[in-house]
């Protein structure tokens, strides 16, 4: 029809969150974490998305009331969350009942395997609110995360 636009197919936006000490990726324990830099995981996953035809906005925070934030008001202008919870996997409950609130899908990644390292860390708390989680493979985790993220937003269609 003349005069009106047509419809656009509105493009998928995923908020990707790495939590505490992740900016000191490549120094902090390399043999656990790898040797890769945050900046260079980041630059992976906007390769990622850009190929998969998504875009993503990137936060690093090492303070957990921040994290609350960014999640309790991701709904509003995204259709998933991808986090790396670090630290807070294993003790936040705020964490927890905000990815669990915030009304959209998320997806936990761990670069290690948490479940063979040390005990404390074997108990996510923030998984459960989660529809899934990715760990064990270094930065190929968040890729894969963001893969099963993007498919389980269109799974919700």
């Amino acid at each position: 029809m003349a005069g009106k636009k047509a419809k656009s197919k509105s493009v998928t936006r995923i908020l990707v969150i790495h939590g505490p000490n992740l900016n000191l990726l490549g120094e902090r324990e390399p043999d656990v974490y790898g040797k890769i830099s945050l900046s260079r995981i980041n630059e992976m996953i906007r390769v990622e998305a850009k190929a998969t035809g998504i875009k993503v906005t990137i936060v690093q925070s090492n303070h957990e009331g921040k994290m609350v934030d960014l999640i309790g008001s991701a709904g509003k202008n995204f259709e998933g969350i991808l986090i790396n919870p670090a630290a807070y996997t294993h003790t936040s409950v705020a964490l927890r009942d905000a990815l669990k609130a915030c009304g959209i899908p998320a997806v936990e990644v761990h670069l290690s395997n948490i479940y063979s390292r040390e005990e404390f860390r074997h108990q996510s708390l923030t998984a459960a609110s989660c529809v899934g989680t990715v760990c064990g493979f270094r930065e190929g985790s968040y890729i894969l995360g963001l893969k099963g993220l993007v498919q389980a937003i269109k799974d919700r269609v």
